[in-house]
């Protein structure tokens, strides 16, 4: 199943502790994986992060300042996200498609102020508050089913299908055969379902790819490569190496990468 790239860390540091956990079996189609993201004590500088766009919609949960969350989503280009010198945050990482929620409320930005939407997220952060991680997955577990029962969230055939079959997709008109619909039913249904055109959705997870597979697999050419990760990170590949370092999963029981 697709796995989306690790972001990056402006600095490596003992202090900055990211661990993910893999959802039980019955939100496997839907959810990637719980993650957490904190501070073990105060950094001496400023800590950056960049999100890159994976077509993924997240849960996010302040630990620290629990009226603050929110519904978070990249489109086509990274940010880079300060992070400030202590932080705590925990979250769910859906699939693309998974995440059936009022797009309305997604935000690609930083998230520093308190929640107002609909959903029980305050509520479900307050309850994060103490926990070790791994006291901390059953309860974002069970607001994923609340989510799923209130049909904010549901598995999507048609988007696993296309994340099972990246290799055969290059264009489009592969998409669409892939899922037997016209261009048309394809455009309809994609945008419902991850809130992108199918072009630009095949760009994002190209992108995905190119972090795990040598970029020739998926690119025409260097050229290619260098100007589609420009368009989508800001920076050239050697560029976005030297500036930041990719965050690294802490393993521990239960837990895994």
């Amino acid at each position: 199943m697709y796995a989306p790239a690790v972001d990056g860390f402006s600095t490596p540091s003992p202090l900055v502790r990211y661990r993910e956990a893999s959802p039980p079996d019955d939100l496997a189609e839907v959810v990637h994986c719980f993650w957490e993201l904190r501070t073990l004590e105060p950094l001496p500088e400023r800590f950056s992060y960049l999100a890159l766009p994976d077509a993924c919609v997240n849960l996010l949960f302040n630990v620290v300042d629990p009226t603050i969350a929110g519904i978070t989503a990249l489109h086509l280009q990274a940010t880079t996200l300060d992070l400030g010198t202590s932080f705590h945050y925990a979250g769910v990482q859906f699939y693309p498609g998974g995440w059936q929620g009022d797009r309305a409320e997604i935000v690609d930005r930083f998230v520093g102020t308190s929640y107002r939407g609909t959903l029980p997220l305050v509520q479900t952060a307050r309850r994060l508050v103490g926990l070790d991680f791994a006291d901390m997955v059953p309860v974002l577990a069970e607001q994923v089913r609340w989510c799923m029962t209130h049909g904010h969230a549901r598995a999507s055939a048609s988007t696993a299908r296309i994340l099972s079959n990246l290799d055969r997709i290059r264009s489009v008109a592969d998409m669409a055969e892939l899922l037997g619909l016209s261009t048309r039913q394809l455009q309809r249904t994609i945008r419902r379902l991850t809130g992108f055109a199918p072009h630009d959705l095949i760009k994002v997870l190209r992108l995905q790819q190119s972090f795990r597979r040598h970029y020739l697999d998926l690119y025409a050419d260097q050229s290619h490569f260098i100007n589609a990760f420009r368009e989508a990170i800001g920076l050239t590949p050697v560029q976005y190496a030297r500036r930041f370092s990719v965050r690294s999963v802490q393993d521990g029981p239960g837990f895994s990468a």
